[in-house]
């Protein structure tokens, strides 16, 4: 199951209300927050476990349904430009293909997302380059590890897909 923890902001923004107190592996298990890039609304997702980020946009206001959507489709689209192999990706996606939405729970989660957003306007063309980019950046809370090597670490273990 993928727990997506949606910050208070956010929760208001798509119209819904939170599941309660779910209990999820870490390495299944997103915050979600609403910021604006480029004068553009934005949603980043970073990843519990890994600090891996996903930011998207093209999101309107109660378009949760797309929001997963959209955030699954770039979630591939981005492990894949980084060499993850498909059938991880698979594994990963089939483990977390139901999709529950939550209250946030980690405050240093949520200090390095926002860390991930600091930046208020880029230069990147593509959202692709501009997640290469941000998940080469090391972090304390994971032993100042870039997030793309932890995650794709992280991948192969299979107790990160257990429920805390």
């Amino acid at each position: 199951m993928l727990t997506l923890r949606l910050t208070k902001d956010l929760l208001k923004d798509m119209k819904t209300t939170p599941a309660e107190d779910i209990n999820a592996a870490p390495f299944l298990s997103w915050h979600v927050n609403i910021y604006n890039l480029n004068k553009r609304k934005h949603i980043v997702f970073v990843n519990d476990l890994t600090r891996l980020a996903i930011i998207i946009d093209g999101i309107r206001t109660g378009q949760l349904e797309r929001l997963k959507d959209k955030f699954l489709l770039t979630f591939r689209d981005y492990l894949l430009q980084e060499g993850v192999d498909e059938s991880l990706i698979n594994r990963y996606l089939v483990n977390g293909a139901e999709v529950v939405i939550s209250k946030t729970n980690n405050r240093s989660v949520l200090g390095t997302m926002k860390e991930v957003t600091w930046f208020i306007e880029d230069d990147f063309n593509d959202n692709i380059e501009r997640l290469k980019w941000l998940n080469r950046t090391i972090h304390k809370p994971i032993d100042y590890m870039e997030p793309i090597s932890y995650f794709k670490e992280s991948l192969w273990d299979h107790k990160n897909y257990n429920t805390v």
